[in-house]
């Protein structure tokens, strides 16, 4: 190996070593300085990731592009529609439609006949109190460790399966006079020759707690699923400071399961103000059983007034997101942290 002095371009004088390779396979000379000995190799950028794809920020709404057009197209644009509909006095035939601006929401309101079938719905949601009670004390027994809990969760979810139009008929033959109810009766030695669905009180009480028969186990399910979701530890630590069910209840289950009854809260009144399948099957909305939908579909298929049909609906749409609203600002959910 031999020391060397080289001079740059510049006049600078440059020490560099030559490496005498002794395998033959030539001499390499290594510089500790000067351009050759700084140049490097332009580093390559780090991989363009996923997340900085213009790909990646449309593709939700690729995903939500049909849900959006189905919910735009059958729900959005029919509600424009009726309210358009609402301020004319269209037959749903014709292709002329008359505008005639608040009429028909003046009619709604100054009608007796009209407006009174509001106070029809007052039996349904009297019914829906009674509902959301039993609904709440089965699934609170049947959420504890009991013999065949499973065959009644059953009997109390199967009303709800069946079709509407089916229970309507069901029940129809139930309270015709001499039906099955009155053969009950008899068997205990109560003999009436009451109609059941004769007069507007005993129509609306049998027809309101056909309802309840029914929908007890909607309530029943989200009642159930709701207490079930809460740790066991909340219970096993309760029964070690001495609380007994009542307190279990009290304390524990119905903090945790309060925005669910708000929320059957909610559907209990949207439903009894939109009353229409069992009603409509079973007396057609004779002897004071005509609900507020059952009006507004005669008023649009049976007297042509497709545009009064329209406004009594969108009076119904109205009350049922105010009272909603108002259940929300009397009654907020709360965030319930109990662990």
């Amino acid at each position: 190996m031999t020391e060397t002095i080289d001079t740059a371009p510049g006049g600078a004088a440059m020490t560099g070593r030559t490496t005498t390779d002794t395998t033959g396979t030539g001499s390499r000379r290594r510089g500790t300085g000067g351009p050759a000995g700084r140049r490097r190799a332009p580093a390559a950028g780090p991989p363009r990731s996923w997340r900085h794809s213009p790909l990646r920020r449309i593709t939700p709404w690729l995903f939500l592009a049909g849900p959006l057009t189905l919910l735009i197209t059958f729900t959005y644009v029919p509600v424009a529609s009726m309210i358009s509909y609402s301020f004319t006095d269209w037959d749903g035939v014709s292709p002329d439609r008359e505008n005639v601006g608040f009429d028909n929401y003046v009619q709604i309101f100054t009608r007796p006949e009209l407006f009174r079938v509001f106070f029809v719905s007052g039996y349904y949601l009297a019914a829906s109190v009674v509902q959301i009670a039993v609904a709440l004390y089965f699934a609170v027994i049947l959420s504890f460790n009991l013999r065949f809990r499973n065959f009644f969760k059953g009997i109390l979810f199967f009303p709800y399966l069946i079709n509407g139009v089916a229970i309507g008929f069901v029940f129809l033959y139930f309270f015709q006079d001499g039906g099955t109810l009155d053969s009950v009766l008899a068997w205990f030695g109560v003999s009436t020759d009451h109609p059941w669905l004769g007069d507007p009180t005993s129509a609306n009480v049998s027809l309101a707690g056909v309802s309840v028969w029914r929908f007890t186990g909607l309530n029943f399910v989200l009642f159930l699923g709701a207490i079930q979701s809460i740790p066991g530890e909340l219970y096993e630590a309760a029964q070690l400071d001495g609380a007994g069910r009542w307190k279990q209840f009290r304390h524990i289950i119905a903090p945790s399961i309060k925005p669910v009854i708000s929320l059957s809260v909610i559907l209990a009144i949207s439903g009894s103000l939109s009353v229409f399948e069992i009603p409509y099957i079973m007396t057609g909305g004779a002897t004071g059983t005509q609900t507020f939908v059952i009006q507004t579909v005669k008023l649009a298929f049976q007297f042509n007034k497709t545009g009064l049909a329209s406004a009594a609906a969108v009076v119904l749409l109205a009350i049922i997101l105010l009272i909603t609203w108002i259940q929300r600002r009397l009654v907020p959910d709360d965030k319930v942290d109990l662990v």
